[in-house]
């Protein structure tokens, strides 16, 4: 048996062309609910990128960016999205994490705010205009920083869609409390690509927030094309935002979590954590959903929990976070 690799020499990423074995183990704890009985699987891929230096543990994370990819149970995930599933067996995933409801916009507002706000259709905020804060207005009110990224946005905090860009997947447009309009105008930014643009800058400056969320566009999310193209727009993405400062230092942990399922699997789906302490972790129930999410980003600024998220379990002990 091969000895495990100490922690200083672990490399940053994976690379996404893993063995079937991987994946094909990942498949298996899903289905057993969490339960491993498989062998781990030997890391075969050469890593995307070799670091210098060696991600720090000595802290824990201080944010979060999260990723939100479309409609695809947690089997589905793990089976057509190799990339993700190397990554998934590598840090940490969960077999027992329950989207809300559907269709896709109850579920961001779920993420965003711990509550679905009674929302069962994807209409455009002109039809949904909500109040309250969201964990975004959380942070900054505490003095904290929050951003959202959305892929193909054609300007700050777009109320319609536009092209690929679908509104109803960025939740902090839907908001319309005075407060909360001017933070997402000024915070809910054109994500741009991973040579240039917003998300890349504050990459490379290790300045991303505190409560961050990436939002990729109906092609790259998986929602109008394929799993490979979703796992290919992940194996461009990741490798940049791990090689930064802020993941580096141990500052930040990556969530990869899907909206909701592909109505097979009783909304049940993948999430995946990327943080340098989270090592081969399968969490099984008990992280229940969405609200996890909430109240973690809540805990990360150390604000009041929001609606749900007060009733959920926080992903931050599970994950070693």
């Amino acid at each position: 048996m091969r000895r495990p690799v100490p922690r200083s020499r672990r490399p940053l990423l994976v690379a996404g062309a893993a063995a079937a074995a991987l994946v094909a183990a990942a498949s298996l704890t899903w289905a057993q609910g969490g339960r491993s009985t498989a062998p781990p699987a030997r890391d075969v891929a050469a890593p995307v990128a070799a670091q210098a230096e060696p991600v720090s543990l000595a802290t824990r994370p201080t944010k979060v960016l999260t990723i939100v990819e479309e409609n695809r149970s947690g089997v589905s995930a793990l089976s057509s999205m190799p990339y993700l599933g190397t990554l998934s067996r590598t840090y940490g995933y969960t077999t027992a994490w329950q989207a809300v409801t559907h269709p896709s916009l109850p579920n961001y507002l779920a993420l965003a705010s711990g509550s679905t706000y009674g929302v069962k259709d994807d209409l455009a905020p002109s039809a949904h205009p909500l109040r309250g804060q969201t964990v975004f207005d959380q942070a900054i009110a505490r003095g904290r920083t929050a951003k959202t990224y959305a892929e193909s946005m054609p300007s700050p905090c777009s109320l319609s869609s536009y092209g690929r860009y679908a509104v109803k997947h960025n939740p902090w447009a839907y908001f319309s409390d005075a407060a909360s309009r001017a933070n997402c105008r000024r915070n809910d930014v054109p994500a741009g690509t991973v040579t240039a643009g917003a998300l890349r800058n504050d990459v490379v400056n290790g300045r991303l927030p505190n409560v961050g969320m990436l939002i990729p566009d109906m092609c790259s999310d998986g929602h109008d094309c394929s799993s490979a193209t979703a796992d290919g727009w992940l194996r461009r993405w990741l490798p940049v935002i791990m090689a930064g400062p802020d993941y580096r230092a141990g500052r930040l942990a990556i969530v990869v979590t899907f909206d909701e399922d592909d109505r097979t699997a009783g909304n049940r789906i993948l999430t995946t954590v990327i943080a340098p302490r989270t090592t081969h972790l399968v969490v099984g129930p008990g992280v229940v959903g969405h609200y996890s999410w909430t109240r973690y980003a809540d805990e990360l600024v150390g604000a009041p929990l929001l609606r749900g998220a007060a009733t959920a379990r926080s992903m931050r002990a599970p994950f070693h976070l």
